[in-house]
């Protein structure tokens, strides 16, 4: 059985050697070229995996002209949807040969070391999520032909991006809930100027407006759960108590809910709730959320699809891609008495 010669990591001199075959045909035979006989061939893998022999990444990346890496920026990380999209950015990332680095975490908005980071490392692209993406941002990544994709929300600037369509799934929840017969809704907003927050908060109200139903009270909720909590306590001691409560997230209906419970009331008997986004916990039994479920795993497809295409032409037009969520129906709501007229009415107009 070959043995590594010397304590380094094995290389394509190192095979070459104990295959008694010349450093080119190593090389070819590595990359599966149908040239060398596929006996030199197995014997020459069968080698390298022995010796466990990796490719240098970095040796590949000048003859590819692409590292491989992809960077990505978070946003909020109490919020779990955030790291269930990065797990399943994980995956199909993985599957296509790519690895991530993880750039930023949190609110704030991106810093230019940032963004300097994704020139430093070589980055074939970026994904971005983070609430707030600043022109000089982009600036800097068109500058260098950086490919850029964000995520989660539609950027003003002229990026590519894919988004739930947040719009169609506030309009489903509050149509769902005027159809059980719903009047006092009240409205716990997200995050302040963004996309995803707006849009959802856009198409609730056009859905109380077609029957003539306006909001009873918005409060903001900032997309966190200790803001949920705070709204659910202002709508129980406010003067005007609402029979259905739809928070922008699902974090703050969790929150929302929590806070209700606390002062003796029912879900859904006394108030219904319902949030969006789908996350892990709205399915648990103590609050079974009804809610909109983000196509998470066709998000990061749709993402990654386009993130390659400006990889392979940096010049191409900027895209926006919109994909309808699915309506999770729960226990946290009323419900219509005719619920499968509803829905099929719902799923017939595109809104789930």
């Amino acid at each position: 059985m070959p043995t590594r010669h010397g304590p380094g990591r094995p290389t394509i001199e190192t095979i070459s050697e104990a295959a008694g075959v010349s450093v080119s045909t190593v090389s070819r035979a590595l990359k599966g070229n149908r040239r060398i006989s596929e006996r030199t061939r197995t014997a020459v893998v069968e080698i390298a995996r022995q010796l466990g022999y990796l490719p240098n990444a970095h040796a590949r990346s000048l003859v590819t002209r692409r590292s491989g890496l992809i960077g990505f920026v978070m946003g909020d990380v109490y919020n779990p949807f955030y790291p269930e999209m990065l797990d399943s950015l994980v995956q199909r990332a993985t599957a296509r040969g790519l690895r991530l680095m993880v750039l930023h975490v949190g609110r704030k908005p991106l810093a230019m070391s940032t963004i300097e980071s994704l020139l430093q490392y070589q980055m074939d692209g970026c994904i971005i999520t983070s609430a707030e993406l600043t022109s000089k941002a982009a600036e800097v990544c068109r500058t260098h032909r950086l490919p850029m994709v964000a995520m989660n929300r539609v950027p003003r600037l002229n990026n590519c991006a894919v988004s739930c369509d947040n719009a169609a799934g506030g309009r489903a929840l509050g149509e769902l809930l005027v159809a059980a017969g719903h009047r006092k809704i009240a409205i716990v907003a997200g995050a302040p100027n963004t996309s995803t927050s707006g849009d959802r908060e856009a198409g609730i109200v056009a859905a109380l407006s077609r029957s003539k139903v306006k909001p009873l009270v918005r409060l903001e909720g900032g997309s966190t759960y200790e803001g949920g909590l705070a709204a659910g306590h202002a709508l129980v001691q406010g003067s005007k108590r609402p029979d259905a409560v739809f928070a922008i997230n699902d974090i703050m209906a969790l929150g929302v809910v929590d806070a209700l419970r606390e002062h003796g009331l029912r879900i859904p008997e006394d108030i219904s709730v319902v949030g969006f986004d789908d996350i892990h916990a709205a399915s648990w039994s103590n609050y079974d959320l009804t809610t909109v479920a983000q196509p998470i795993d066709a998000m990061v497809e749709r993402a990654l699809d386009l993130l390659d295409a400006r990889m392979k032409e940096p010049d191409a037009p900027a895209e926006n891609a919109f994909i309808v969520g699915a309506l999770r129906i729960r226990t946290s709501a009323r419900l219509p008495v005719d619920l499968p007229t509803t829905i099929e009415s719902l799923r017939e107009r595109g809104l789930i």
